[in-house]
């Protein structure tokens, strides 16, 4: 799927496909700048649970339809008494965190409230110059998650956090590069096919190194022994030295369901 592609539909929803073993989910809420209705912050998770589930899958990409990532949460459904949208968005927000394979947000134009939660929840993360990034529950007077409030912490500090979100102002692709938020900047018409060719990168390596790598970052402290006994029993290590002295393209074989369920402590 085109990461440009403007769906032909106007009906909030997600999108996706996959190709050569990349997802790629799409925003598509043309008419509110893909802004997330309850309905499709329910929907995510499920749509990701599947993907995980699919072994062809090896790298997932989120992005939004058209020259917008995603404007946040549909400020309609945010009068809700009972909190349910913002419950449904942490929910969203967690699953994609915990997604098993590398994931990838591509951003154009803005990525503002929950989408910024979004891309925060993604592993990595691209723009084209000219996107516009802000957390701006302060405009609202809602109250930002602590999950979230964490995660945002950890990507880009302490200071960074808190002026992003007691302003609630948004803040450039430069200075999203400088704080961490974001991992490269593309000029126009680059972020797409550098977001292929990278994940093609990523589809290729190694998912043994990738799910351990992953989980070591977001602080897991206490699996070094279970992932020790994974390397020793997939054969990722004997082909990626023979490949490399044999000057060819490694042929991976564990996969995140290899090993089945993780156990809950190493």
């Amino acid at each position: 799927m085109d990461l440009r592609e403007q769906t032909a539909g106007t009906e909030p929803r997600l999108e996706h496909a996959v190709a050569d073993g990349v997802a790629t989910v799409v925003i598509s809420n043309p008419a509110k700048r893909n802004a997330m209705t309850s309905d499709m912050w329910e929907a995510l998770p499920v749509l990701l649970e599947e993907l995980a589930a699919d072994a062809g899958v090896r790298v997932l990409v989120l992005t939004g339809a058209g020259d917008t990532f995603c404007a946040g949460a549909d400020i309609a459904s945010l009068r809700d008494p009972g909190g349910r949208p913002q419950a449904l968005a942490v929910r969203a927000e967690e699953a994609l965190a915990a997604f098993p394979r590398p994931t990838l947000a591509a951003v154009r134009g803005y990525c503002v409230g929950g989408g910024s939660q979004l891309a925060a929840a993604c592993d990595l993360r691209f723009a084209e110059e000219g996107a516009s990034f802000g957390v701006t529950p302060a405009k609202l007077g809602i109250v930002y998650p602590s999950s979230s409030t964490r995660r945002l912490v950890a990507l880009v500090g302490p200071a960074a956090t808190k002026f992003l979100l007691f302003s609630g102002e948004l803040i450039g692709t430069e200075r999203a590069l400088r704080t961490g938020l974001v991992d490269e900047v593309l000029p126009p018409g680059g972020l797409g096919e550098r977001v292929r060719a990278f994940a093609r990168v990523l589809a290729s390596r190694s998912q043994l190194t990738q799910a351990a790598a992953k989980e070591f970052a977001d602080g897991r402290e206490d699996r070094d022994a279970y992932w020790s006994r994974q390397a020793l029993g997939s054969g990722d290590t004997a082909e990626g030295v023979a490949a490399f002295l044999e000057r060819r393209a490694p042929r991976f074989t564990w996969t995140t369901g290899s090993a089945g369920p993780p156990p809950a402590s190493g």
